[in-house]
C-alpha cells in the first residue's frame, strides 16, 4: 500500500527534477536567513546563483552536529519565530541540546513522512496504534502519534515506562501496532512473558512492530518477532533532520525507503569527506529539501551505511538505505580494532541461551585497553551445572573473536540483573574517555 503513490513510486528523472527545484530555493533561502549558511558559503566561495541542480550540492559545506550546539539555541532557524509551532531537542547527554523548530508546514511534512512509513507496514484506519515512545522533547512520541492520525489509526498514546499498565490497555484496547524502541520492545516482552495474566496468542491482538530511535540487528528483529508474534519494522529518524519518518522499510524489508522528496541523502567517506561509489559504505549526510524552521543542509549524521538505488520490488522508486551499521561516534576502538555494540548484539542473540540483554565495559590499565561484556542468561538456562554454563560461554567467546576479531572477558550474569531501558538503551561504559 501507498500513502502518497505519485510520490513514491516518481519516476527518478522526474524525482531528480523535483530535487533540483527544491535546492536551489532552499540554498537562496538559508543563505538569506541563516548567518551560518552564509557565511559558511561565503567562506566556500559558493553564492546561491552556483547552485543550479542537485548536481551542485557537492559544492556546498557540510555541518556538523558542534554546529548546531555552537548556535545554540535557535541562531540556525530559518523562518522568523512567529511562524514556529513546536520545539523538540535531543538529550544533550554530551553537551548543550540540539534545539529543533517546526513550523506548522514542516509538521505536515514529517507526519506525512511517517504516514508513509505506517502504510508500508501495512497499518490502517482499522488499527489501534500504541506509541510507547517518549513523549515531550524526544521526537519518538509526538512524531509516531502524528504520523498514525494522518493515517486514519486509533492512537493509544501511553507514553515509555509504567509497563504494567501497557501491558493491560494493550489487551484491553485490542493494540494491533506498537511503536517504540527495540529495547522496550524487549523490555514488555519479557514483562509479557512473567505476566501469569497475559498470553500473547489468547490476550493480545498485535501484528505489527514499529521500531526505531537506536540501532537493532536482524536477531533482534527475530527476537521480538517470536515474542511478541509480530512482524518488526525499522523506521529511521534524527532530531536535527525531522524525527522518526525519514525513512521506513517495505513489506519487502530490504532496505530502508528514504523519502527523498524530503530528505536528499548522501554518502560520503567520514575521513575524505568526498561521495563514495553507490553501494559502497559511509558516512550518512541529509539535505532537508521541504522544511522552513530548522533547515539542514549536508549534514553529517555519523550514521554508517549504504544506499541502494535499484527500483525495489513494492513499485517504489525511493533510494533504500542499507542496515545501519552503527554511528562513527558510537565505534569503539578497542587494541586498534573497530567494534560496534550492534555488532556485540548480533552476536549474543545468535545463541538461544541468552536474552538480548548485554552491558560493555572498555577501559585502560596499565596502558593496554580492557574488554569486558556482561550477558544475561534466559531463567530456564540458569541453574545449569558449572560445566555446562562455561561450555555456554566458551561457544560465545568464540563466536565474538570470529566476528570482531579481539577476544573480550565475558561474564554470565543472572536473569533481570541487567537494567533496561523505558527509552533508548545505555549499552556501553568506556571508562577511558571519563579518565581523559
Amino acid at each position: 500500500m501507498y500513502f502518497n503513490e505519485r510520490i513514491e513510486t516518481m519516476e527518478r528523472l522526474q524525482l531528480r527534477q523535483l530535487q533540483s527545484e527544491r535546492l536551489v530555493k532552499l540554498v537562496k533561502y538559508t543563505y538569506d536567513n541563516v548567518k551560518f549558511y552564509r557565511e559558511r558559503m561565503d567562506e566556500a566561495g559558493v553564492k546561491p546563483e552556483d547552485i543550479k541542480s542537485i548536481d551542485d550540492i557537492s559544492k556546498l559545506p557540510f555541518m556538523k552536529k558542534q554546529d548546531l550546539r555552537d548556535y545554540y539555541p535557535t541562531d540556525t532557524f530559518a523562518a522568523p519565530m512567529k511562524d514556529i509551532v513546536r520545539f523538540h531537542a535531543s538529550s544533550g547527554t554530551t553537551g548543550k541540546p540540539i534545539v529543533a523548530g517546526y513550523t506548522q508546514h514542516d509538521l505536515d511534512c514529517w507526519s506525512e513522512g511517517v504516514a508513509r512509513c505506517l502504510t508500508a507496514y501495512g497499518v490502517t484506519k482499522e488499527d489501534v496504534v500504541q506509541v510507547s515512545y517518549g513523549y515531550g522533547l524526544f521526537t519518538g512520541g509526538l512524531g509516531a502519534h502524528d504520523g498514525a492520525q494522518k493515517v486514519g489509526a486509533a492512537v493509544l498514546p501511553t507514553s515509555s515506562g509504567n509497563t504494567s499498565k501497557q501491558i493491560l490497555l494493550m489487551k484491553d484496547l485490542k493494540t494491533t501496532a506498537l511503536c517504540c524502541t527495540p529495547s522496550y520492545a524487549l523490555f514488555l516482552a519479557e514483562s509479557i512473558e512473567n505476566d501469569p495474566n497475559t498470553d500473547v496468542e489468547k490476550d493480545l491482538h498485535l501484528r505489527v512492530g514499529i521500531f526505531g530511535a537506536e540501532p537493532w540487528t536482524e536477531n533482534m528483529r527475530k527476537e521480538l518477532e517470536n515474542k511478541l508474534h509480530i512482524k518488526a519494522y525499522d523506521i529511521y529518524g534524527l532530531t536535527e533532520v525531522s524525527g522518526p519518518g525519514v525513512g521506513g522499510e517495505c513489506e519487502y524489508q530490504d532496505g530502508t525507503h528514504l523519502w527523498e522528496d524530503m530528505f536528499f541523502p548522501e554518502i560520503i567517506d567520514p575521513v575524505t569527506l568526498q561521495p563514495v561509489e553507490p553501494g559502497q559504505e559511509g558516512e550518512l549526510v541529509f539535505t532537508t529539501l521541504t522544511k522552513e524552521g530548522m533547515p539542514v543542509v549536508r549534514y553529517r549524521t555519523r550514521d554508517l551505511t549504504h544506499l541502494i538505488y535499484d527500483k525495489c520490488r513494492c513499485g517504489r522508486t525511493m533510494v533504500r538505505m542499507g542496515r545501519i551499521l552503527g554511528r562513527s561516534d558510537d565505534m569503539l576502538i578497542i587494541r586498534g580494532v573497530n567494534v560496534f555494540p550492534s555488532t556485540i548484539e548480533s552476536c549474543i542473540l545468535e545463541l538461544p541461551e541468552f536474552t538480548g540483554q548485554y552491558f560493555v565495559t572498555v577501559d585502560r590499565v596499565n596502558n593496554v585497553d580492557t574488554f569486558d561484556i556482561e550477558v544475561e542468561l534466559r531463567p530456564e538456562f540458569y541453574g545449569e551445572s558449572m560445566d555446562k554454563l562455561l561450555h555456554i560461554k566458551d561457544r560465545l567467546v568464540g563466536r565474538l573473536v570470529s566476528v570482531l576479531g579481539i577476544k573480550p572477558v565475558v561474564h554470565i550474569v543472572e536473569p533481570n540483573s541487567i537494567e533496561r531501558s523505558m527509552g533508548k538503551a545505555k549499552h556501553v561504559l568506556d571508562k577511558r574517555k571519563l579518565s581523559n
